[in-house]
């Protein structure tokens, strides 16, 4: 514990901002794309990965051929299961399990607060934003929630389905989705744009993890899930608000 606490000591300053590509699913990640995207222009880039996003803004609305390359912008919510130096676990409400790794460049926020690592406790409600592979988040931003604030989650959660191995996938819509969408359109975006998409698609639809952020041509968002059988995409307009899932 004195090692996590001389770790995180040093943590301090303002949210980093995540980048890179996608996977689909949860158990294997697959690839449609060869062509890595546009590098990113973030300072605290956490992933080495060959198939970066578009900078810290929105990115160019457009179909580009990278909304299904490698590890993105994204992140999830849930309780802080277990800690260990540098790293902490957490679950979402429907069950799945996260890796959340830490960086000496994280940054921690409490309410509307900067705060320490030390704010990060078993128990304690998080979410995490970060560059996303799978199950891991390489966190660039933990928010500790503030208690009495999941009102909602719970009429929220009831509408996921989480996922089971060997269950049928759930195909349905709600909602409005945008025309002419297909999966893999769409131009990957990172920062502060994949972030407030990444937040309001797990407000509304929790229990998720976000492992991709695209930018549609129309200038709406799609949101990619992974860990639940349903929602696989949930759609947001140009103003961060949900729209619609499938």
């Amino acid at each position: 514990m004195f090692s996590r606490k001389l770790t995180r000591s040093i943590v301090a300053g303002a949210a980093a901002l995540a980048v890179a590509g996608g996977t689909y699913g949860i158990v294997s990640a697959t690839s449609s794309s060869s062509s890595p995207a546009a590098a990113s222009s973030s300072p605290a880039a956490a992933s080495s990965s060959p198939a970066a996003a578009s900078s810290g803004s929105a990115g160019s609305p457009g179909s580009g051929s990278n909304a299904r390359s490698g590890p993105a912008a994204g992140g999830a919510a849930g309780t802080v299961s277990s800690l260990s130096t540098s790293k902490f676990t957490l679950s979402t409400s429907t069950g799945q399990k996260v890796t959340v790794d830490e960086a000496s460049s994280t940054t921690y926020q409490k309410g509307t607060s900067s705060t320490s690592a030390s704010a990060v406790t078993t128990g304690e409600p998080v979410l995490v934003l970060g560059t996303v592979n799978s199950t891991t988040i390489t966190a660039a931003q933990v928010i500790v929630q503030p208690t009495g604030s999941g009102g909602s989650v719970t009429s929220a959660t009831a509408r996921v389905i989480p996922f089971q191995r060997g269950a049928p996938t759930t195909s349905k819509q709600v909602g409005q989705i945008p025309a002419g969408w297909s999966q893999g359109s769409g131009t990957i975006v990172s920062g502060t744009a994949a972030n407030k998409a990444t937040e309001a698609a797990l407000a509304a639809y929790p229990g998720a993890i976000v492992d991709r952020v695209v930018r549609l041509s129309n200038g709406d968002y799609n949101v990619h899930y992974i860990g639940v059988n349903w929602p696989h995409h949930v759609f947001l307009n140009q103003d961060f608000q949900v729209i619609g899932a499938e």
